[in-house]
């Protein structure tokens, strides 16, 4: 093997299958021991090369997404939120509705778990290969705003059009004033039955108008848009991030604290 090694090492580079030496030696010496035949020792090297560039592709993908590493269904607490549809929430992260090209829209009080929530289909998104981005409300229409004001305004909203799947945080949570309610909608109209968008937002769906409160015609078309063949799901619970509560102090402290103080 070690004098082969360094005309492998080269040809394999020249092939773009350099991660294959990751592995060689390990897989050699299997090969060897179990006495697998050099079609069977091919099939798990070239098995190694495809699950290390899968690896690195949602790795990429993870990192332009933007989404955090923690908000997974792992990581999420079912059992706070018992009125949720967790049998749509399953069928959701099959990722279907990416085929349709449906939107998600999750509506909740602060902290209940609406990003995290729509982090983990996210993450399952990228986990079938599927390009992603999260980002909030407000970030994303004020970096439509500076792209307008470097020239590159169409060029951004053609971008954010493609992406296969985009993450809207917190809708509504300010009003949208002049130009960002005719940037959303026009980024809105632009993905419409095209691309999939999941929308999260503190209001109600019967409020959402109230987040254009200068064009009313306009937020009528904008939420036309995003609820035709929309899942939604009503996130009801206390806040994930209710301040904890220090236990009470333990009856012998309490004891030697008086005792203290008499002295």
């Amino acid at each position: 093997m070690m004098n082969v090694m360094p005309e492998l090492a080269a040809q394999l580079k020249q092939l773009r299958l350099s991660g294959i030496l990751d592995s060689l030696d390990a897989r050699n010496r299997q090969a060897i021991d179990s006495q697998l035949s050099f079609v069977d020792f091919l099939a798990l090297l070239i098995g190694d090369e495809v699950a290390r560039r899968e690896q690195k592709k949602f790795t990429m993908r993870l990192r332009r997404a933007t989404c955090s590493n923690s908000k997974t269904f792992d990581q999420f607490n079912f059992e706070r939120l018992p009125k949720l549809n967790r049998a749509l929430v399953q069928d959701l992260a099959a990722g279907r509705y990416l085929n349709e090209r449906s939107p998600i829209l999750i509506v909740g009080d602060i902290g209940v778990g609406k990003s995290h929530l729509a982090q983990a289909l996210g993450h399952a998104a990228i986990r079938n290969g599927t390009d992603v981005l999260f980002t909030g409300c407000n970030a994303l229409l004020a970096s439509l705003n500076a792209a307008r004001g470097a020239g590159s305004y169409e060029r951004k909203l053609a971008t954010l059009a493609r992406i296969p799947l985009l993450i809207i945080d917190d809708f509504g949570l300010k009003p949208l004033r002049p130009p960002a309610d005719e940037d959303f909608h026009a980024l809105i109209a632009e993905r419409y039955e095209q691309t999939t968008t999941i929308v999260t937002s503190n209001l109600d769906f019967e409020e959402w108008g109230d987040a254009f409160p200068n064009n009313r015609l306009l937020a009528a078309a904008t939420i036309d848009r995003l609820r035709h063949n929309a899942y939604c799901l009503v996130i009801e619970g206390k806040s994930n991030r209710d301040p904890k509560v220090a236990p009470p102090p333990h009856k012998s402290a309490i004891a030697n604290s008086r005792k203290s103080d008499n002295s």
